[in-house]
């Protein structure tokens, strides 16, 4: 079989992917009229996307967003993929690379209720909606009365079983809610100083095999190096701790001017227990910052805290 000329960019079928990877489509266009005849975006079904019944933690976690989209890149039925860099592993499969992060949007999360205009405002014994047990975990440590249901499917469905009662608020993410045009449905947007949001949320990354020198070309004129120091410090201490789907932890980095701040934290998932660190250093150094980081908690929490429960 001939191989395809287009430069056809993978990606998961919900709403708020195809957005993703229209925007990446868009900027591809941008920094390269020539492409705009031959990008293509593919859609993958994934198997976090086939599970709706139970909590991704329940299935295997990590990976379950992008192991197809991964095996179709290695089988080159795909050029470039597009991940929400929250849903993205640490260890990335052999032959394929990041060498890309669009600049980051907007990573707090996003408060949605129609009884509320925050979490302090919930009646007591109000029940919340999340798919995250990093969100459980800080709503619960914020307000130990109220009680936390597990709530998946995309931001629409989610929408929809806010609005039919099925739970009195839920939270989202901001930078979705924003690339969606539906940044309206947003109550209040929670500051990081009360909830520290998941480890690269709000950037996107974009992949592609290693050896793949047209993508890489490309990708390089997109790349936002801001972001991609962030987002590396967070996945480093990420990558310290190990995290799984079952292990509430939460990171952001931000940078002013040549210095980056690190927060990180872990949690225990009924929110009964919650350690936080800060670390400053070089932006030079983000990955290192990261690490130090993950360790400070690790050390801390004991070998029992990510276990335990």
């Amino acid at each position: 079989m001939a191989r395809s000329s287009n430069l056809r960019i993978g990606t998961r079928g919900s709403p708020l992917a195809l957005a993703q990877a229209e925007q990446v489509k868009t900027q591809l266009t941008e920094a390269f009229p020539d492409l705009a005849a031959v990008l293509e975006i593919v859609v993958i079904k994934t198997t976090g996307d086939a599970i709706t019944d139970r909590p991704l933690a329940d299935a295997g976690g990590k990976g379950l967003f992008t192991k197809e989209i991964d095996d179709a890149m290695l089988d080159d039925s795909i050029d470039l993929a597009v991940h929400s860099m929250k849903d993205v592993p640490t260890w990335l499969p052999d032959g394929i690379v990041l060498p890309c992060m669009l600049e980051r949007e907007d990573p707090r999360d996003a408060f949605i209720s129609e009884k509320a205009t925050s979490l302090d405002g919930l009646d007591e014994g109000a029940v919340v909606g999340t798919a995250s047990l990093r969100r459980q975990a800080q709503v619960l440590a914020r307000r130990p009365d109220l009680k936390v249901v597990s709530f998946r499917g995309n931001v629409q469905t989610r929408l929809k079983k806010l609005s039919d009662g099925d739970v009195d608020a839920t939270l989202l993410a901001q930078a979705g809610l924003n690339r969606l045009g539906r940044a309206d449905v947003a109550t209040s947007v929670i500051e990081t100083t009360d909830m520290l949001p998941a480890v690269g949320q709000g950037a996107i990354g974009i992949t592609c095999r290693g050896d793949d020198r047209k993508a890489l070309h490309f990708l390089g004129a997109l790349n936002h190096t801001e972001t991609v120091a962030r987002v590396t410090s967070e996945r480093a201490l990420l990558e310290v701790l190990d995290g799984s789907c079952r292990t509430p932890i939460a990171a952001l980095a931000e940078i002013a001017g040549d210095r980056l701040t690190l927060r990180g934290m872990i949690a225990k998932p009924d929110g009964s227990e919650v350690l936080e660190t800060t670390l400053s250093g070089s932006v030079a150094n983000a990955e290192g910052i990261g690490q130090d980081a993950g360790h400070d908690l690790l050390d801390r929490a004991g070998p029992n805290f990510l276990e335990g429960h």
